[in-house]
């Protein structure tokens, strides 16, 4: 009877539903911003960067607060991340050895047909150092994410419009914008990578779990990202017309 392994079936293709989608959702905030919970976000920003630049003596607390807080936020998912590499690597250069020694030797001794993710040293290897990418990945995101932030507290509070009349020292408030809006979505771009260890981890328990967490990861990201009659971002102007 010829062995069949699930782990080069269900793993591609748990992986390649996650990559699908997160295409999808690339093309949904870069074309249709306002159907997503990303482009409204990044929209608001960008409204709640002008309103805190209009007067620094009266809201350039406000900013710097809240920036810091988003900066807290990267620094915790940061040292999480760090924290759940180190364990990995811990786990890949010791007790992997271990539990890979003890899972061969039931490899070569199960029961043909169907594996359910079992496998010998290089398998188990592979599997950790999986998501031990996914964490570094989520470390260096969330660094770039602090280091926006970082850039915009300082710029938030600069008065734009009393700086200079030349136009090579002006400072909008888009510019502005635009790096709190990178930082926002480095911090995105790290909390993801999170998300992509959980189908990872659970790959450790065989190609079955792993399959079923992608597919349901997809559903759950999909009532997250997507925005469900959640209103819209008015124009400035439009609102300047009504409260007039």
């Amino acid at each position: 009877m010829v062995q069949f392994d699930l782990d080069f079936v269900l793993v591609p293709v748990g992986l390649l539903v996650m990559v699908v989608y997160h295409v999808w959702l690339l093309y949904q905030i870069r074309h249709k911003p306002a159907r997503t919970v990303v482009g409204m976000n990044a929209i608001s920003r960008r409204f709640w960067v002008s309103s805190m630049m209009e007067d620094t003596q009266k809201t350039g607390v406000l900013a710097v607060q809240t920036l810091r807080n988003n900066i807290m936020a990267s620094t915790l998912l940061a040292s999480t991340a760090i924290m759940l590499s180190s364990l990995i690597a811990v786990l890949m250069t010791g007790g992997a050895t271990r539990s890979a020694n003890t899972t061969t030797t039931n490899y070569h001794h199960g029961i043909t047909g169907l594996t359910f993710g079992e496998g010998p040293k290089l398998r188990l290897t592979i599997k950790f150092f999986s998501i031990l990418v996914c964490f570094l990945v989520s470390f260096l995101m969330n660094v770039q994410s602090i280091r926006y932030f970082s850039h915009a507290s300082m710029l938030i509070n600069v008065p734009y419009r009393k700086i200079t009349n030349f136009t090579s020292h002006y400072l909008t408030a888009e510019y502005v914008g635009s790096t709190v809006n990178l930082g926002s979505y480095f911090w995105s771009l790290g909390l993801r990578a999170f998300y992509f260890s959980f189908p990872l981890f659970l790959w450790l328990f065989g190609a079955i779990p792993m399959f079923i967490c992608s597919v349901f990861m997809v559903f759950m990201l999909y009532f997250l990202d997507i925005a469900f009659d959640l209103g819209w971002v008015a124009d400035a102007s439009t609102t300047d017309e009504e409260t007039a």
